[in-house]
């Protein structure tokens, strides 16, 4: 995990092209509500690969982070949105809330 966040630290500490966004903008409720969606999917496959339920929760959370980072990087072009820290909030907001859920089903 620790990893991960590094990685996204360094690939993003040079964007220049960052979004004037705002909090409530819009598009947040998708990324919360998209996030939580595939934080509990990415769980349920990697349960249904027979990892331990500690792999799910990890396995659910970064399966759903991949997507925003991957949204955030696209935007990030030149003929983008901008770099949204806010959206990527949003996301760990939403993976968080998945996972949650995800995990009182069982």
């Amino acid at each position: 995990m620790r990893a991960l966040i590094l990685c996204v630290v360094l690939l993003c500490s040079g964007c220049a092209h960052v979004a004037q966004d705002n909090w409530t903008g819009k598009d947040k409720a998708q990324h919360y509500f998209s996030s939580a969606v595939l934080a509990a999917a990415g769980s349920e496959i990697s349960q249904h690969q027979n990892h331990s339920h500690g792999q799910n929760l990890r396995f659910g959370f970064l399966f759903s982070l991949s997507f925003g980072v991957g949204k955030e990087l696209y935007d990030s072009r030149s003929a983008g949105s901008g770099w949204s820290w806010k959206d990527l909030s949003w996301d760990v907001a939403g993976a968080a809330s998945g996972i949650a859920l995800w995990n009182l089903s069982q």
